[in-house]
């Protein structure tokens, strides 16, 4: 209870002073000062020796001497004012460095700052008025100031009055100042900056630092600039006064440790007998004692003054540089003097900052964290602030911003090694599951994580077992990877640990032992690590991240390359002898042997011709592909088998001719049979079992072929023979139907390949041709099946073989006219009529309703994306008119979620194609969702869904206007046109006058000119009597929504500035714009990637929001700048102790003179001028959009999704139109 009595003391003692008046008045006073009288000599003050001063811990409460030194500040008060004249001619009397000099240097980076610092100290001692005055002209520079202190004003006004005068003055030509330049340069200045800083400390650290004018007269002008409403001002001194106060630290704990040694060795001779003291030495020892405890006081001091009066208030500026500077240096203070920081009083800080709105703060507020529990010996101070704010870190691990996230990771790791609690199995949990996000750098962050988990346990687990350190490393991962229930994303965990557990991983000895091994591991255990295996083996192979955590293309260094080269080999070597053996065992599992089908293709195929024992292994493999081919019917294990025999009958490998023998034996043994049944089958005397055995052979023949050229073997008449028999009779046997329709594709898609490699015959062209238009009548009359397997391949091969023999495919090869093969009408009809059936259709999915059909809804969803992307190659490559896509866009709106990104790259192709017939395409879509809904009920419902498609098709026209300038027109005209057609027979007059709410959706795409055609061309076509219908008048006032406005930006041109009073059109525009593309790439992810399950923690922020108004009331009002601060001080330790549960707080005002304070020092001038500076004193409205709300994870979802293994916005596109 006394400790926690303690821990309140030590809060309320912050509290207290950073609710009163600083030591240097930060508020704004504009009384004059006294001068000081001058009674005579000073006396000589007593020497001092080399030591630098000891603060004392947390600030205390002030004291007489402190006082006093304040008012000896006030009355040396500086500043500096706005002068046309030079910087020069403020050194007339003193010859040395002048403040420009040392701006240039500081800018420049390239001079010695210790040099500088020297040339202004020797200025300095030749007159410490004029050198401090250059120094203070230097900071001044620094703000972007164009002014100067005169000397006159150093000794005549107060820092306050010289600040109001500085900002009445300040350069308004641009907003810019020296530390919020873009680019190198803003690197450059800061580092600069911040050295010059660090090097004046130091090199005043024995003696200037205790003159009592130097660094009491810096600290008070910095005060005073720190608390000014110009953010120049505000940032600069706040960073030079942090970085001052780290090298006051430093002198601090370097004077204890001088001040800790002289008091032991004044103990020691005091302890020695009467005779044997020296006492002199006594004497001399207590005089260095008592100097330097006046020296710790003095700069205990000053510290505790710039802490109060700027860090105080500015850990919680508005501005986050600001906010992020102090909060990097309290960590500097807290590591560099733990004896009189590292307390609940000053942690404090740190807790209430991990609630900040503005992710850079929150950085460097978790990298402070991390630098303190690197220290064992700082462990037990921290127990208090890690009991309380452990649940907001692990929290965190969620941080929108990725960077906060991953060194939120490295702290827990810390928390989780330093200290003996840990973290509990359900707090680690927050954080493994991250192994699985996109980002790379947190995914490695939380591998690092798990892998010291698995560390722990490994090094704490029972090795009586007689197992190596890696075989348990396998069975744990194996163990964690099958409870975390993310399967199919083994690739992503590999990822996550192969930075730190690479040597782990690539075990491959004691993974194919484990493997090989009688009654080892489980069944669940064994495709676990088969699978992981397969994910270490593609790593070390391509040494590429997964799908999703790529960034852009990574060329491989040189270093990279020969590691990949070796882990190919290595890898390659061990598995050619031990692959057969893993298939022989696995052979009748088809999950599992279709993941080990798959590593041949990561070996380094030459190393079979290295020697003989080599070949014999790759006899074995062949035998095992054979006979795993004849002895299952899985789509996947036939689909590996037939990957893998492409790869191995590569022409590039001389072993390819054993490949081809081994595949041709297993086609002729596969084809004999199918066609042993075919005379059954075409008679319809085969039973079931004729049917099953001919359908196998038929399906493991169709694998094969999409791999390897079987036209040798003839098949495609007996298909297409077999295909007809059974459409007349009736006889609808899917796996031979299916199987039949592949067979004879690829048999067409192959001939294509070779008549392109060589010159057939003309006979041959004809043939050929005949075959393709025979069998596309078979697909078409598949097409009204109702068997969804027959109509579905058949839809598929349609899309592939009118591509592969249209007309755009014979442009390179003149000889190959003759096959371009072009669908007639009526298949046109047939394959639109399918799109609309069974494509934008949510009848099948209606039927999936069941939590346990998810993922066979997610496969009928990318079964639908690849028939529409097929659908949409067909348009885009000129086999089917503009005209067909109008089924596409009329459904942009209503699929976005499934199938936006897909219409749009098809709107975006065909703009390139014709963008005047592609305008008139989206306007005969939109006439004819119209005329659909006018022979259905009229529904106002039905035209808001019709205006809501035509703003997503208006924002595919892009910004540029002048481009789409005639595509819009033509749009304009047709929609007119539609508009005020004649009507037919029955029809009322103008029945699509309302038409054209639909068409004003795009007004805001013309330009001037072209609204004022459009307006003539509307009165034309429009009868006056219909002028006054809502419709036409809505119409009229889009077309004349900004013929009244200044020039458009457009017509203006790309160098025009924004008017801050943008039409509502356009500022309609700019908001769909960049809010549709973000849909679109998500809309897709959205449906199929399983996204973490995680429990988020409720966040909790110690932001308040700032009303719009204040009442008028007497209350003295809040600063400007504290007003809109990121974070409010909480006015009490409860807040503190009450854990990340803080409750909301008023916000600390600090008082503003009234005008009867003010004197008569301030006339009426001067105060319009200050109320006028508006481009300086920043804008509340400016700054609340600056500050972006950093809101609670558990309102939204999380950003980190777990990578989808079926398709990724990153490739679906190439995958589906390449």
């Amino acid at each position: 209870m006394a400790d926690r009595d303690s821990i309140l003391d030590s809060f309320e003692e912050l509290d207290d002073f950073s609710d009163s008046g600083s030591d240097y008045e930060a508020g704004v006073k504009f009384t004059k000062r006294r001068k000081q009288t001058v009674a005579g000599p000073k006396p000589p003050k007593r020497p001092r020796r080399k030591a630098a001063l000891r603060v004392s811990s947390s600030p205390s409460p002030p004291d007489p001497s402190l006082q006093r030194q304040q008012q000896q500040q006030q009355s040396r008060g500086t500043s500096r004012q706005a002068s046309p004249r030079p910087v020069a001619r403020v050194n007339e009397g003193n010859q040395g460095i002048s403040a420009e000099d040392i701006y240039d240097a500081v800018c420049s980076g390239k001079s010695a700052m210790v040099t500088v610092v020297d040339e202004w100290l020797d200025s300095y001692k030749q007159s410490r008025e004029a050198g401090l005055l250059v120094l203070i002209n230097f900071i001044v520079r620094s703000c972007g100031c164009k002014g100067v202190v005169s000397r006159e004003m150093l000794d005549s006004m107060q820092n306050a009055e010289i600040i109001g005068t500085l900002t009445k003055e300040f350069n308004e030509d641009s907003v810019n100042y020296p530390l919020c330049t873009p680019g190198p340069q803003l690197k450059r200045f800061k580092a600069g900056l911040c050295e010059f800083a660090r090097v004046l400390v130091r090199s005043c650290r024995n003696s200037l630092i205790y003159d009592e004018y130097l660094f009491p007269s810096l600290l008070a002008l910095l005060t005073g600039l720190s608390d000014s409403q110009v953010r120049a001002f505000r940032h600069t001194s706040t960073l030079l006064a942090m970085k001052l106060m780290t090298g006051l630290v430093e002198v601090a704990v370097i004077v204890s440790v001088q001040l800790q040694t002289t008091q032991r060795r004044y103990d020691m001779e005091n302890s020695k007998r009467a005779h044997d003291r020296a006492s002199d030495r006594l004497e001399e020892l207590q005089a260095s004692i008592s100097e330097m405890r006046e020296n710790q006081e003095e700069v205990s001091s000053m510290m505790n003054a710039t802490f109060r009066g700027v860090f105080v208030h500015r850990y919680r500026d508005r501005v986050p540089e600001i906010r992020a500077a102090c909060i990097a240096e309290l960590g500097i203070w807290l590591k560099t003097d733990p004896e009189d920081f590292l307390n609940d009083g000053c942690l404090k800080y740190l807790g209430w900052t991990l609630h900040d709105k503005q992710s850079p703060v929150r950085l460097q507020c978790v990298r402070a964290l991390q630098g303190l529990y690197q220290e064992k010996e700082f462990i037990g101070r921290l127990e208090l602030f890690t009991s309380r704010f452990k649940e907001r870190m692990l929290s965190m691990v969620l941080d929108k911003d990725s960077d906060v996230a991953v060194e939120v990771i490295n702290l827990l790791l810390l928390i989780q090694q330093r200290t003996e609690e840990g973290l509990r199995e359900d707090e680690c949990g927050h954080i493994y599951p991250l192994v699985y996000a996109t980002h790379r750098g947190l995914a490695s962050a939380a591998g690092v994580f798990l892998f010291n988990k698995l560390k722990s346990v490994i090094a704490s687990d029972d090795q009586e077992r007689d197992k190596s350190d890696h075989a348990t490393f396998f069975q744990i991962l194996i163990s964690f990877y099958i409870q975390s229930e993310f399967h199919e994303h083994g690739a992503y965990l590999v990822d996550s640990l192969w930075a730190v557990a690479g040597s782990e991983l690539r075990d491959w000895e004691t993974m194919a032992a484990l493997l090989l091994q009688e009654a080892g591991l489980m069944y669940e255990e064994e495709g676990a690590l088969i699978e992981l295996m397969m994910c270490v083996i593609r790593q070390a192979a391509q040494a590429t991240p997964p799908v999703g955590r790529t960034q852009g293309k990574k060329i491989l260094s040189m270093k990279d390359r020969k590691v990949q080269e070796q882990d190919r080999r290595r890898l390659t070597t061990y598995f050619i002898p031990l692959l057969p053996q893993l298939l022989a065992k696995y052979s009748a599992d088809a999950s599992k042997v279709s993941l080990l089908l798959k590593a041949p293709l990561y070996f380094n195929l030459e190393m079979y011709n290295g020697a003989p024992t080599l070949e014999k292994h790759l006899d074995l493999l062949l035998s095992q592909i054979c006979g795993i081919v004849e002895k299952h019917t899985e789509a996947t294990v036939l689909e590996a088998c037939a990957h893998l025999a492409s790869a191995l009958c590569s022409d590039r490998y001389t072993f390819s001719s054993r490949a081809h023998l081994a595949f041709s034996q297993l086609l002729d043994d596969l084809t004999e049979c199918f066609s042993t049944y075919l005379s059954d089958l075409l008679q319809g005397s085969a039973d079931d079992d004729d049917v099953y055995i001919a359908a196998t052979a038929l399906k493991r023949i169709a694998a094969l072929s999409s791999a390897k050229d079987l036209t040798g073997w003839k098949l495609f008449d007996s298909c297409l023979e077999l295909l007809k028999s059974r459409m007349e009779s009736g006889e609808f046997d899917k796996e031979l139907m299916v199987s039949a329709l592949k067979c004879a594709a690829f048999h067409l898609m192959w001939a294509k390949v070779n008549a392109v490699n060589s010159t057939p015959a003309e006979a041959e062209l004809k043939r050929l041709k005949k075959e393709v238009r025979s069998f596309c009548r078979v697909c078409q009359a598949c097409l009204s099946l109702n068997q969804a397997e027959m109509r579905d391949q058949a839809f598929e091969l349609l899309c592939d073989l009118l591509l592969l023999y249209s007309t755009s495919s014979a442009r390179s090869e003149p000889a190959l006219q003759s096959l371009i093969h072009l669908p007639s009408d009526s298949l046109r009809s047939e394959m639109a009529s399918f799109l609309l059936d069974y494509v934008f259709s949510d009848t099948e999915d209606a039927e999936l309703n069941v939590e346990s059909e998810e993922e066979m809804r997610i496969t009928l969803l990318q079964r639908k994306r690849n028939q529409l992307a097929g659908y949409c190659k067909l348009v885009i490559y000129g086999v089917l008119d503009l005209t067909a896509a109008t089924d596409v866009f009329k459904h942009y709106s209503k699929y976005f979620k499934d199938f936006g990104d897909i219409i749009k790259e098809t709107v975006s192709k065909s703009k390139l194609i014709s963008p005047i017939q592609s305008a008139k395409t989206v306007c005969l879509s939109l006439t004819q969702l119209f005329s659909e809904m006018l022979t259905e009920d009229h529904s106002r419902q039905d035209l808001g869904e019709i205006r809501d498609l035509a703003k997503r098709l208006a924002m595919s026209f892009g910004i540029d206007l002048h481009r789409v300038r005639k595509p819009m027109v033509a749009l304009h005209t047709d929609g007119i046109r539609f508009a005020f057609r004649d009507p037919q027979e029955g029809e009322e007059l103008h029945p699509n006058v309302t038409f054209l709410e639909i068409l004003s959706e795009f007004s805001f795409k013309l330009l001037q000119q072209d609204r004022a055609q459009l307006a003539g061309f509307l009165k034309s076509e429009c009868p006056n009597a219909a002028l006054s219908w809502p419709s036409v008048r809505m119409y009229q006032r889009s077309l004349e929504g900004r013929s009244s406005s200044k020039p458009t930006e457009e017509e203006e041109g790309a160098d025009a500035v924004p008017l801050l009073d943008t039409p509502a059109a356009k500022r309609r525009r700019t908001t769909a714009q960049g809010s549709a593309p973000s849909t679109v790439r998500r809309s897709w992810l959205d449906s199929s990637s399983i996204h973490s399950s995680l429990h988020t923690p409720a966040l909790t922020s110690t932001v308040q929001r700032q009303p719009a108004m204040q009442p008028a009331s007497s209350k003295p009002i809040a600063t400007e700048s504290d007003i809109g601060s990121g974070l409010t001080e909480p006015e009490s330790e409860e807040e503190f102790s009450s854990g990340s549960h803080m409750r909301k707080v008023k916000p600390t005002k600090r008082r503003q003179l009234s005008s009867s304070q003010t004197g008569p020092s301030l006339n009426q001038q001067d105060l319009n001028s200050h109320l006028t500076l508006l481009s300086l004193i920043e804008d509340e409205d400016e700054e609340k959009e600056e500050i972006e709300d950093y809101q609670s994870d558990s309102d939204h979802e999380s950003e980190y999704t777990l990578p989808s293994t079926r398709y990724t916005s990153a490739s679906v596109l190439d995958e589906l139109f390449d």
